[in-house]
């Protein structure tokens, strides 16, 4: 029994780590952004992006800096967790600094601008209005937003991504290396899930997926996480199934030489999966 769970386990984290023509990009970073939204303040929190990061990221990437961007939010939410994510992608870290300048540069060109709007209604005897900063700190705890900058080591994408509109759901699965297998665990995973996955996004069933790690390393309970992009969840059973099917032809033997190689790769309880929605999402391309 005990040997069928640990079986179980690898199986599990197999199909977690796991063409239109396919194009395979150089390594892109992405800065994420996760913000604990207060109840009640969802809408606010929308506006707040359209009046301050929204111009921002539209502008870079109508000029080729940012690829694409967008906000999600989690399927399954966790007490004390983040509500809502922010995402870009560029493809190096300058594209990083022209972003995050350019956001303080619209906040610093907003709170100029209120201050004159407030002086000019205090000669009028009028009470100044909210400022950029006050809503920010009514709309969501300042004090449990956490940043990732995390690199594409992988990043494959279909020749004909989902038209303007279109609200994708993106899997992460998240995974431990253990201490001095990192090669080990990127040779498996080449030769036995990157097929896979590849052709899911030939046939169509993936917009996208990326073997990824943290550029800068904040987080100690994983080292790397696959992600994939899909239309709508029932893709979530065909990615399941074809992992299945490609483990169910190969015989007894070979299934036993893959999950000795992950088993001694990857640590199988560290394992961890998040499903996310999409409520903006714009890429490069979109038509």
């Amino acid at each position: 029994m005990k040997n069928r769970k640990v079986i179980f386990l690898v199986l599990a984290l197999l199909w977690g780590f796991t063409a239109f023509a396919q194009q395979q990009m150089p390594q892109p970073l992405t800065y994420w952004s996760g913000y604990a939204v207060r109840p009640g303040k969802e809408d606010e929190f929308m506006n707040l992006v359209k009046t301050v990061g929204e111009p921002v990221r539209d502008k870079e990437m109508a000029e080729g800096v940012v690829l694409g961007w967008g906000i999600e939010v989690p399927l399954l939410r966790s007490p004390g967790g983040w509500t809502h994510l922010i995402w870009y992608t560029v493809a190096d870290s300058s594209g990083i600094e022209k972003v995050q300048s350019a956001i303080q540069a619209r906040l610093a060109k907003l709170a100029a601008e209120e201050a004159k709007a407030a002086e000019e209604g205090r000669k009028k005897g009028q009470k100044p209005g909210t400022t950029t900063a006050e809503r920010i700190r009514e709309i969501f705890d300042v004090s449990k937003t956490r940043d990732w900058l995390t690199r594409d080591l992988v990043f494959v994408e279909g020749s004909t991504m989902p038209p303007a509109g279109s609200l994708p759901y993106t899997r992460y699965n998240f995974g431990k290396i253990k201490p001095g297998k990192t090669a080990d665990f990127r040779a498996a995973w080449d030769k036995y899930n990157k097929p896979v996955l590849d052709k899911l996004v030939a046939d169509g069933v993936l917009l996208a997926y990326g073997l990824s790690v943290e550029e800068l390393k904040t987080d100690g309970d994983w080292t790397h996480f696959i992600w994939y992009g899909v239309k709508s969840m029932d893709a979530f059973e065909k990615v399941r199934n074809a992992f299945g099917a490609d483990r169910n032809r190969r015989s007894q033997e070979e299934r036993d030489s893959i999950a000795a190689a992950f088993t001694k790769a990857t640590d199988p309880d560290a394992a961890r999966q998040e499903v996310t929605r999409a409520i903006v999402f714009k890429w490069a391309g979109q038509k």
